[in-house]
């Protein structure tokens, strides 16, 4: 008997937020449409989504393409029909291989990448989603300049490490960013493990 290999990778953090996730989502993601995920990681967070919004379809993206093939086992895995095929998207590009999306989610991107990363992201959501349309990040961040959390303060210095360009931006710098490009805040919820679900919308 053939053994087949499975490619699934697995983030005990991704199985840890996705229904506290989903329960944000489910109260601002539209009734019908395409969402676009950017930084889709390992796919178990849209094979989640996907399953548990069956209304809406789902466009999973990730800028390596090592991992698109996890993300299409999780999906495939879960034999789910609202789900395209991974692409291959940089943020920071001028040109998106997605044209049109009635929102967009990112969750875990904006502090593991350079800061023009999140202005990559802002302005292509600008030139994706149609009025009212909404963008929802998730991750730690900086709010008045402070840290929420010492262990938060740990992690920026981690990631700083890794990567001087990295690291938990202030909330407020994000929202200012987002304003420049058509967006308003709607609502900021603490989540478990210190982190934010950012929600904004399309003005």
């Amino acid at each position: 008997m053939t053994q087949i290999q499975d490619v699934r990778q697995f983030s005990p953090a991704a199985e840890r937020n996705r229904e506290p996730i989903l329960q944000v989502l489910r109260r601002h993601l539209p009734a019908a449409g395409l969402v676009l995920e950017i930084a889709s990681g390992t796919g178990q967070h849209v094979a989640h989504f996907a399953a548990s919004l069956p209304e809406l379809e789902w466009q999973p993206s990730d800028l390596s393409t090592d991992l698109h093939p996890s993300i299409r086992a999780w999906v495939e895995d879960a034999g789910l029909a609202n789900v395209r095929t991974p692409l291959q998207l940089d943020v920071t590009a001028d040109a998106w291989p997605v044209e049109q999306a009635e929102a967009i989610v990112c969750i875990n991107m904006i502090h593991i990448s350079p800061w023009a990363a999140t202005e990559g992201l802002l302005r292509g959501a600008a030139r994706l989603l149609p009025q009212g349309g909404v963008l929802y990040l998730y991750g730690p961040y900086k709010r008045g300049g402070q840290h929420t959390a010492p262990s938060n303060a740990d992690f920026d210095a981690s990631l700083k490490a890794r990567n001087p360009e990295w690291g938990v931006r202030n909330l407020e710098d994000v929202e200012s960013l987002a304003g420049t490009h058509g967006f308003e805040p709607v609502k900021v919820v603490e989540m478990p493990a210190n982190n934010l679900s950012v929600v904004f919308r399309r003005a």
